[in-house]
C-alpha cells in the first residue's frame, strides 16, 4: 500500500516539474516584446506613468487627465525566461503592419469590403478616398495595448478616419504666393488633389498621439486616390483640361516677352558700350589739351603745328585760303 501512496507521490512531483517548471519557461522572438502579470496584475515600473513620457507631449491637457497608463516592465527578445504557475505571459509583436485606411476592423464588409472610404467636400461632394495607414504596437505604452483597450486598431481606425473627414469637410487650399498666377477656384477635389502631402503630412500631426492613447504607433499615413463622384468627374476633367491649356498659353506667352525683354536689354548694352568707344578718345584728347595748356601757350601751339604736320603728310595736295 505504501509502495501504491509512494508511486502517486512521485508521479505528482514528475507531472508537477513537467507541467509548472519546465513549462514555465519561455522565449521572445526578435519582433516580440511580452509582459508579465503576476496574479492578473501586470509587472509596472514603481511611480511611472505615461505622463512620465514623453509620448505624453501630444496629448492636450484634458486627454492627460483621461489617458494616464502605469508604465510596465517590458521583458526583451531573447530567453529562456522562467515565469511561475500563478504568472502569465503576454507577448506582441512591434512589426509595423500595413492597413487599408478603409478598412473596417469590427466590420469587413463596410466601406465597399474596406476598399474606398467617404468623405465630404466643403462643397458637398462626396468623394472617395483610398490609402494606406502603417502603424506598430507601442513599446513604450504596451499597458495601453494590452489592458487599457480592448481592440486597440479599432479605435485608431477610427480616430484616424474622424479625423480624416473633418479635415476634408473643412479643407482649403494655401493661397498661392503669385497674385497673378491661373489657378482653379472654389473645386475642393482639385485643391485636395494638389496637396496630398500636405494632407498626408497633417494626419500624420493630428494622429501622433495615438500612443498615448491606445498605445499604437502610427508610423505613416498615405494617401493615394482622391476620385469625385461619376456625375462630376466628366466636368471635373473639362475644367482641368481649359484650365491647363490656358496656363500653357499664358506661359508661352510671358516667355516670349521675357526673350524680348532681355533681347532689349542687350541691345542697350551693346549700344551704350558703342557710344562710350566713341567718346573716350575725345575725353581723353581733351585731357591732352588741358595738359599742353597749362605747359604754356607754346606747347599748345607746337603741338597744333604738328598735328598739321602730321595732317599734310598724308594728303596729296592742300589747298589754302590766301590772306588779303
Amino acid at each position: 500500500m505504501s509502495g501504491i501512496f509512494l508511486g502517486v507521490v512521485l508521479g505528482f512531483i514528475v507531472w508537477f516539474l513537467l507541467r509548472y517548471l519546465a513549462g514555465g519557461l519561455y522565449t521572445v522572438n526578435q519582433n516580440e516584446r511580452a509582459v508579465k502579470t503576476i496574479f492578473g496584475r501586470a509587472d509596472r515600473v514603481p511611480d511611472m506613468t505615461t505622463l512620465s513620457d514623453p509620448i505624453a507631449e501630444a496629448l492636450n491637457e484634458d486627454e492627460k487627465t483621461r489617458y494616464i497608463y502605469p508604465q510596465v516592465r517590458v521583458i526583451q527578445p531573447g530567453g529562456p525566461y522562467f515565469k511561475w504557475p500563478w504568472e502569465k505571459v503576454y507577448k506582441v509583436s512591434v512589426a509595423t503592419q500595413t492597413l487599408s485606411m478603409a478598412q473596417d476592423p469590427d466590420d469587413p464588409s463596410a466601406n465597399q469590403d474596406g476598399q474606398i472610404l467617404e468623405a465630404v467636400t466643403k462643397d458637398q461632394l462626396n468623394t472617395g478616398l483610398s490609402g494606406q495607414i502603417r502603424y506598430r504596437a507601442s513599446e513604450r505604452n504596451l499597458y495601453a495595448y494590452l489592458f487599457g483597450v480592448k481592440h486597440p486598431i479599432s479605435h485608431v481606425i477610427g480616430y484616424f478616419v474622424s479625423v480624416l473627414r473633418e479635415r476634408i469637410a473643412n479643407f482649403e487650399a494655401p493661397k498661392n504666393p503669385d497674385p497673378e498666377a491661373l489657378v482653379v477656384t472654389g473645386i475642393s477635389i482639385n485643391d485636395l488633389r494638389k496637396n496630398l502631402r500636405d494632407l498626408n503630412e497633417h494626419m500624420d500631426r493630428e494622429c501622433s498621439s495615438s500612443e498615448a492613447r491606445y498605445g499604437i504607433v502610427l508610423d505613416a499615413s498615405l494617401i493615394t486616390e482622391i476620385d469625385p463622384p461619376p456625375e462630376v468627374e466628366s466636368a471635373l476633367a473639362a475644367i482641368n483640361t481649359a484650365h491647363n491649356q490656358v496656363s500653357s498659353d499664358i506661359s508661352l506667352a510671358q516667355a516670349t516677352a521675357d526673350q524680348k525683354i532681355e533681347q532689349s536689354k542687350r541691345a542697350v548694352e551693346i549700344e551704350t558700350l558703342k557710344a562710350q568707344a566713341e567718346v573716350e578718345p575725345l575725353r581723353q584728347l581733351n585731357e591732352q589739351l588741358l595738359n599742353l595748356k597749362q605747359s604754356g601757350d607754346g606747347a599748345l601751339l607746337a603741338y597744333i603745328r604738328n598735328v598739321r604736320l602730321s595732317l599734310y603728310s598724308k594728303f596729296k595736295s592742300v589747298i589754302l585760303e590766301a590772306k588779303s
